[in-house]
């Protein structure tokens, strides 16, 4: 079972990969540089060689990149092209570090299109290296990729393999999708492989949500602390549908300093 949580880079990119080793993981998400600026880092030959030595030395597998929060694919304006170029140069340096991809937030259509969303996935699957995926995140709130139908409609009009999916248990919460028993857990599933498919289906961020159920609000919490019933974490690491799907904790940490072992080991208690 792959159990791991986003870690900082603060002190390089090998640190990480220590860090979530220390505290039990063996799946790991970090950012390649800010998340808050479109900056990317100049990574040499040397630190990717370091990186990918630790992380086979550690066993930590698969690695995903977060995309930059500023991304939104839809837009028309120079936002969209700065959002193509940043993808393009992290998935080109995903596949020199073999990383598995990158996780992105698909943004919104506030000057955009949806047609200019569908341009722009497809550009940057077509500028980047055949060993990464481009990971599209639901959303919690009124952005792109709220619904399961959305996600569908984009996975549809992209048409291509290396589009995969993640889901955040905490933008599901918000946008009204009840997984609460091993029932309703079963039939979201099934009505995800039906819309979607679950062949499509990457990783799943795991988190507690600090607002109610359908809030529209995507606050995350710690694990066992929020409004998510725990039902749902012990379906994720129990059924046979997901058991096999990474899983990763972006929770804010019981010392708010991010994901920690206490929350990596309360979730791992769910396992029966």
């Amino acid at each position: 079972m792959k159990i791991g949580a986003h870690q900082s880079i603060s002190g390089g990119f090998a640190v990480a990969l220590e860090s979530i080793a220390s505290k039990g993981g063996n799946t790991l998400q970090i950012f390649a540089s800010s998340p808050r600026f479109w900056s990317q880092p100049e990574v040499s030959d040397e630190t990717a060689e370091k990186f990918k030595e630790a992380k086979k030395r550690l066993k930590i597998e698969p690695i995903y990149f977060h995309a930059c929060y500023l991304i939104n694919l839809a837009n028309t304006e120079k936002g969209g092209y700065a959002s193509v170029s940043a993808l393009t140069k992290e998935l080109k340096l995903a596949s020199r570090m073999h990383i598995r991809g990158s996780i992105i937030h698909l943004g919104s259509l506030t000057n955009g299109t949806y047609e200019k969303l569908i341009t722009n996935i497809q550009k940057v699957i077509e500028q980047t290296p055949e060993d990464t995926v481009f990971i599209a995140e639901n959303a919690g709130t009124r952005k792109i990729g709220t619904t399961l139908e959305e996600l569908g409609n984009i996975v549809r009009d992209v048409n291509h393999e290396r589009l995969k999916i993640c889901l955040d248990t905490c933008h599901l919460h918000a946008a009204g999708y009840d997984l609460s028993s091993r029932k309703k857990f079963d039939e979201f599933f099934l009505e995800f492989d039906k819309i979607i498919g679950l062949e499509k289906l990457e990783v799943i961020h795991v988190n507690d949500s600090r607002d109610p159920f359908g809030s529209n609000r995507d606050r995350h919490e710690n694990i066992g602390e929020g409004q998510i019933s725990s039902e749902v974490f012990k379906s994720l690491v129990n059924s046979p549908i997901t058991k096999d799907i990474p899983l990763i904790l972006e929770v804010p940490g019981f010392d708010k300093k991010g994901p920690d072992k206490k929350n990596l080991d309360i979730f791992k208690s769910y396992i029966q």
